[in-house]
C-alpha cells in the first residue's frame, strides 16, 4: 500500500520551488498536453517523471504541475505548431521582479516558457506510477 502512495506538493516560494524542480528534471512532456487557461490564470503540464523519491526505481510517474495566478506567459524555442513534440524539462527556477514573479521553465534544446505572476502558487501532484 506505502508503495502506490502519491503525492501532492505545493509551492509558494523560489525554495520550494527548487524541490518541485529536482523531482520534475528529465520529465518528459508532450506539448500538446501543455495549457495556458488564461481567464482563469492557470498554467498546466502533464508530464511523466522519473520516480526520485526512491532510490534505484525504474517507476515513472505521471503527474500534473499547476501553476496559478499567471498573468502572461510567452515561450520561446517551442515550435506551436508542433503538438506531437516531446519536450523534456530540465528546471524550474523563478525570479522577482519588482513586485512579480516570472517562472521559468527550462527544456531541452534551449526551449524555454515564461510565466509571469504576482505570487507563487504552485502544485505537483501525482496521478499514476507506472512501471517500465
Amino acid at each position: 500500500m506505502a508503495d502506490k502512495f502519491l503525492k501532492k506538493i505545493i509551492a509558494q516560494n523560489q525554495e520550494d520551488l527548487r524541490v518541485i524542480s529536482a523531482l520534475c528534471s528529465e520529465a518528459k512532456i508532450k506539448q500538446s498536453e501543455i495549457k495556458f487557461l488564461k481567464e482563469n490564470k492557470i498554467f498546466l503540464l502533464s508530464l511523466e517523471r522519473e520516480n526520485r523519491e526512491k532510490s534505484n526505481s525504474k517507476d515513472k510517474i505521471n503527474s500534473i504541475l499547476k501553476f496559478e495566478f499567471i498573468e502572461t506567459s510567452k515561450s520561446k524555442n517551442i515550435d506551436q505548431n508542433s503538438e506531437d513534440n516531446v519536450l523534456e524539462l530540465l528546471a524550474v527556477e523563478s525570479y522577482k521582479k519588482e513586485n512579480n514573479n516570472e517562472i521559468v521553465l527550462l527544456f531541452s534544446n534551449n526551449g524555454i516558457i515564461n510565466l509571469f505572476c504576482e505570487v507563487i502558487e504552485c502544485t505537483l501532484e501525482d496521478v499514476k506510477v507506472t512501471n517500465d
